[in-house]
């Protein structure tokens, strides 16, 4: 029998809809919060039908203008190395479901490199750790911690663009690295490595539907990162799993945590 780690949590919500509302209200809330103080807050978002339906929802929540939005900088766990118009772009789909209706500096809108802006993807990725490094942790560290890391999961279980059994997965030596040959499409890409996605406070894995009740059940119990990557996902402070009725069908009820 399966031995289930204790420091994941899952939030069920009744279907993607629900869901979506659910973390966006979290998600405005605790930037409301974070930014109270007056520091900097750091997000790394996620591409994908739920990730923009988070955003989109967040900017119709009631709540949204109590956010400091100046003080809020918006990161990428990946990328897809298109031109910089497609709509693959993870920046593309975040920007029209939230960041063009929110007062946020150019500047604080971290985005990565595109194909049609004469880099290439090895060097879009070394553009990228630099950008990363002008904001280090106190302790030196070339990244940001970010405050929160949102993080899709594929039926394989990938996260960002680290997927299954792939060399990427097991870099610790690099803050983003590119990826070729993607299982899936498009085939180039750019991603963080997993040191930068765990450096984050909280990690938020947002996923909906029956297809991804195998790959949760998986990264819940255990499973190598190597071979389900979403099971090597893990915030400082914070990881939950923030899930449809659909995708928790392999969710044992200790680990479910209604209260966050």
């Amino acid at each position: 029998m399966a031995e289930f780690t204790i420091e994941k949590r899952v939030v069920i919500s009744d279907d993607p809809a629900a869901l979506a509302e659910s973390v966006a209200a979290r998600f405005v809330n605790r930037l409301a919060k974070l930014g109270a103080d007056g520091a900097l807050v750091h997000v790394s978002l996620t591409g994908g039908s739920m990730g923009s339906a988070v955003l989109a929802a967040a900017a119709r929540h009631p709540r949204r203008d109590r956010v400091d939005w100046p003080r809020v900088h918006f990161w990428w766990s990946d990328e897809r190395f298109v031109a910089r118009g497609d709509d693959d772009r993870n920046e593309k789909q975040a920007r029209e479901a939230l960041l063009d209706a929110v007062d946020i500096p150019t500047a604080n809108v971290h985005t990565m490199a595109a194909s049609d802006e004469g880099i290439d993807l090895d060097a879009a990725a070394d553009l990228y750790a630099a950008e990363l490094a002008r904001f280090p942790q106190d302790d030196g560290t070339p990244w940001p911690s970010f405050d929160i890391c949102f993080l899709g999961v594929g039926p394989d279980g990938h996260i960002a663009s680290l997927f299954p059994d792939r060399p990427e997965i097991m870099i610790t030596d690099r803050v983003a690295v590119a990826v070729r040959d993607s299982p899936k499409p498009p085939p180039e890409r750019v991603t963080l490595t997993r040191p930068v996605i765990n450096g984050s406070r909280r990690v938020w894995l947002v996923l909906a539907g029956a297809d991804k009740a195998a790959a949760l059940g998986l990264a819940l119990a255990g499973a190598s990162y190597a071979s389900v990557p979403a099971a090597g996902a893990k915030g400082r402070r914070r990881t939950i799993f923030f899930v449809d009725e659909a995708a928790a069908s392999q969710v044992p009820p200790e680990l479910i945590d209604q209260e966050y």
